[in-house]
Formats: structure tokens, sequence, C-alpha cells
């Protein structure tokens, strides 16, 4: 049992920064409380390992393509009853064959740039902060620990934040930490908003979901040595989704979570998720944000998107298809995952009709 919490806690410490990196794109961290609770009950009903968080590459996405929060919100809403109807008709499989490997792993990798771009963006918004944070994380994942993200996030936020903390005691200027609207921690119903922009990006969002969820949750359950139900956590995690952004919270989707390789990956799961529930619902989170800049996060996000997520899903992708892949990589990368894969099953089926 000492084991499953040290695992759960060692996941925590990738929580919370996701959770300030939630906050800095306008989502609360109260109604997100309740997407863990809906995440913890879907994995003691289906008996499902894969614990729910808040995952970068939603959160990127879903700010990145909307045009405000209000925006924001209606895409995580409506992806998430799309995801949850597409997981109890139980055709996620059939969909990700009618894809295909090659711009699913395309489509992974355009969203490991938009990752990188995202973290190294922030060098420009905090030189020291940005700065430490990508060199502690770089050398976290490639010296110290040999790739392993947990330690990665947990050193480069830790070490950056401790720079930060001394640069501030030294100038006595704290600097641009998150600032947290705490008029929006609470439950607000969502303003129901359709357009075409929002259809578009509910299907952009779908489709990086989709692609995560089967690659993160088969990861997670193959730690374990255990099979996915890749249809029920797709259910309970756009459940999570929904019941989160209709209140004003952020995405919670399938992680590769290292509570898998606890002695009882469920019992470390739901504790994970209890836990980071509880710093959600206390609003613990909004009083560590004043004190840690969201550029501590920036580390993460660059070894993340440009090594653990790019360099392993490039390579697949353009080993299929080599032109395909490098299409539908390049189209992401410079809009969102669905407007990729169009843009690749287009070249895939004309290439096929002339020959190609």
């Amino acid at each position: 049992m000492l084991k499953d919490i040290f695992a759960a806690i060692a996941v925590v410490f990738n929580a919370i920064p996701m959770a300030m990196f939630s906050l800095s794109y306008g989502f609360a961290a109260f109604p997100t409380a309740l997407g863990f609770i809906v995440g913890g009950l879907g994995m003691i009903l289906t008996h499902q390992i894969a614990p729910i968080s808040l995952q970068a590459e939603s959160i990127v996405l879903a700010g990145t393509i909307s045009k405000d929060r209000n925006e924001r919100l209606n895409i995580i809403f409506f992806s998430g009853i799309v995801m949850v109807i597409l997981g109890l008709c139980g055709v996620l499989t059939k969909t990700m064959d009618f894809i295909g490997p090659c711009i699913l792993s395309a489509m992974l990798a355009g969203v490991g740039l938009m990752l990188a771009k995202a973290g190294f963006d922030m060098l420009k918004q905090n030189r020291l902060v940005a700065g430490v944070s990508m060199a502690s994380a770089l050398l976290t994942y490639f010296v110290f620990t040999k790739n392993d993200l947990i330690w990665t996030i947990a050193v480069s936020v830790v070490v950056s934040t401790i720079a930060h903390l001394i640069r501030a005691k030294v100038t006595g200027d704290m600097g641009d930490t998150l600032q947290v609207d705490m008029s929006k921690e609470k439950l607000i119903p969502l303003k129901l908003t359709v357009n075409p922009h929002v259809i578009r990006s509910v299907l952009a969002v779908c489709t990086l979901q989709i692609g995560g969820n089967i690659a993160y949750a088969t990861i997670t359950a193959g730690l374990a040595g255990s099979k996915a139900n890749v249809d029920a956590i797709t259910v309970y995690s756009g459940l999570a989704d929904s019941a989160s952004s209709f209140f004003g919270g952020g995405p919670v989707e399938a992680i590769i979570s290292g509570t898998a390789v606890a002695p009882h990956p469920l019992v470390a799961g739901l504790i994970l998720v209890a836990i980071v529930a509880a710093i959600l619902l206390t609003r613990t989170i909004t009083k560590i944000a004043k004190y840690i800049p969201a550029q501590t996060i920036s580390g993460f996000l660059f070894t993340l998107g440009a090594f653990a997520v790019f360099a392993t899903d490039a390579p697949e992708a353009l080993s299929l298809d080599p032109i395909v892949g490098s299409v539908v990589i390049i189209v992401t990368s410079f809009s969102d995952p669905f407007i990729g894969m169009v843009a690749g099953l287009v070249l895939k089926y004309v290439m096929k009709f002339f020959g190609g």
C-alpha cells in the first residue's frame, strides 16, 4: 500500500504544474475537480487502471485553436460528449482503422511540435525561469534518469521555481507569476455556443483524443501487464471532460501514468485522482500559483513534445508513408489534428487513385 501511495504522489508532480498550465489558459481549478471525481468513479465501475489527469496536448490544442474562454470550454464540453458516444458505440478501433497508423502517428507527431513550440515560446516571456526549466528538464530526461518524464517534470518545475524565488528575494520582484481570477473558481454553468469554428475545433480535439486514448491507455495498461479497454476509458474520460468544462474546468484525459507500475495499479490510480481532486477542491493550487510562474512548465513541454512524442511518432509515420506522413505532420503543426487528418486522407486517396 505504501508503494501505491508513493507512485501516486510521484504522478501528482505531473498534475500540479499541468493544473497551473491549465489555469494560464483560463480554465478554473475548482470545477476541474469534478472531472477527476467522475474519472475516479469510471475507473471503479469499469475496473480500468488508466487514470485521467490534466493533459498538456489537450490544453495546448484547445487553448490555441479557440478565440476566447467560452469557446474554449464549449470545445472541450462537446468533445467530451462526442467521445462518450464513440466509446459507447465501440467504434474507436474502427475509427483508427479508417484513419490508419501512418496518419495517426503523424498527427501525434504534429501535436508534439505544437507542444515543443509552446514550451520554447515561454523563453520570450521569462528567460530565467524558462531557461532553467528547459536546461534542467533536458539534463534530467537524457542524463540523470534516461527518459523518465515523471522525474523530468518534477525536477524542472522545482529547480526553475527555486531560481524564480531566488531572483525575487534578491530583486524584491515576484515577476509575472500566474494571476488567478478567483471569480471563476466556483461552479458557473457554461453558456453553450455552437458555430462552424467550434464544430471544426471539436473535430480536431476529438481526433487528438482518439489517438491519445488509444496510445496512452494502451501504454499505461502495458506497464501493468494488462490490456486496456479503450472504449470504456473513452467513455469515462469523455464524461469527465464534459463535467469539468460545463462548469468552467479544464480538459482531463487518459495519461501515461506511473501508477501502472505500483503493486496495485487501480488503487494507486485512485489515490492519484483523489489527491489531485482534493488539491483542486480546496483551491490549494490557486495559492501555489502565486509563487510559481507558468513558465516552469516550459522544459517539460519542450521535452515531452520534441523527444517523447515527436521523436517517437514521426519516424513511425515516415516509415509507413513518407509523403503522407510529412504532409500530416506539417499541416497538423501549423493548424490542428483534424485539418492534418483531412489533408492526409485526401492525399492518401488521391495518390492511390493515380497509382502513387
